[in-house]
């Protein structure tokens, strides 16, 4: 549209684009492959860990301390626990699947890029259920999940089995406001960030090296970042995650809002100072690495402060 920031429009296209790739934890792959485009498109070079974890180094003056900028590329779902004879199937989470969000819910079953399978959580009719079961939320371990398959045999014929990803069915939905919804927006929108952030600081030469990391399984207690930090040894380490949104009447617990330079959230920090010499360690909204860049600012416990001349 005219007078459009043309990086806010690149933020939203490339967010929305990585909403529609399936990457459950554990099988960021294809999540991984979008994003190493994308930043070969900017001159750099990345490399893949044994964890799965994208790595992209802009190296810079060695006298700055170093940072780690990190976003997660995998989303919440399940992995397939059983192929009933019938060909229904079982689910088990993977990660903090909220089960009362579950009933009905559209699936896809990742089975090869090209051949997913479509599928639909069962959801017992209204007018069949007992006035015992009609607000009951339904455990996740008495879920059928139907594909459409009439036999065990069909759906492992299919490429379905045991332990096959499964995730809510990739949707990116544009709202008013300049607002989008959807699946997996935790934390494409961080990846999609990065991204920018990369191609921003590309021509800016007084600037510290910067470490570049789309990490894995951090659904499944961090086990990505973790080590990939270990590696890199980073003096300041910034992770792009979300917030909970504090903007509907049932949330008007924070104070929290997005701002140009960043937003913290409470509960959501984690430090770890052994991770690297003198590093602090923050979860937040928006991109820092400007900032730090150009003026020397770091993240610290509670203010961002002047660590020292750059």
């Amino acid at each position: 549209m005219p007078g459009a920031d043309p990086s806010r429009e690149r933020l939203r296209a490339l967010t929305m684009e990585l909403m529609l790739i399936p990457g459950l934890s554990g099988h960021e792959g294809r999540v991984r492959k979008r994003l190493a485009a994308e930043m070969a498109g900017l001159g750099l070079t990345t490399t893949t860990d044994r964890l799965g974890n994208l790595i992209a180094t802009a190296e810079a003056d060695p006298n700055r301390p170093s940072v780690m900028l990190f976003a997660h590329m995998d989303q919440l779902g399940f992995v397939v626990r059983k192929i009933e004879a019938g060909g229904f199937i079982r689910l088990e989470r993977l990660g903090g699947v909220p089960e009362r969000a579950l009933a009905a819910q559209e699936l896809l079953i990742c089975v090869g890029e090209g051949r997913d399978i479509p599928a639909v959580i069962g959801n017992k009719s209204h007018h069949a259920t007992s006035p015992e079961e009609k607000y009951r939320v339904v455990p996740y371990q008495e879920i059928l999940v139907d594909a459409g398959f009439s036999s065990a045999e069909a759906a492992l014929s299919a490429g379905v089995k045991v332990g096959s990803p499964v995730v809510y069915a990739p949707k990116a939905i544009a709202l008013e406001g300049d607002r989008i919804a959807g699946t997996s927006v935790d934390d494409r929108a961080g990846c999609a960030v990065i991204v920018e952030v990369a191609r921003l600081l590309a021509p800016i030469r007084q600037r510290p090296t910067i470490h570049f990391v789309f990490s894995t399984q951090e659904e499944y207690n961090l086990r990505g970042a973790m080590p990939a930090a270990q590696a890199l040894k980073p003096d300041i380490a910034i992770q792009l995650d979300l917030m909970l949104a504090t903007d509907t009447p049932d949330m008007r617990r924070s104070s929290a809002r997005t701002a140009k330079v960043s937003a913290r959230s409470d509960w959501g920090r984690w430090e770890n100072p052994g991770l690297a010499t003198r590093a602090n360690y923050v979860w937040v909204e928006a991109p820092i690495v400007g900032a730090l860049a150009e003026r020397g600012y770091a993240v610290n416990d509670r203010v961002y402060k002047r660590r020292n001349p750059l």
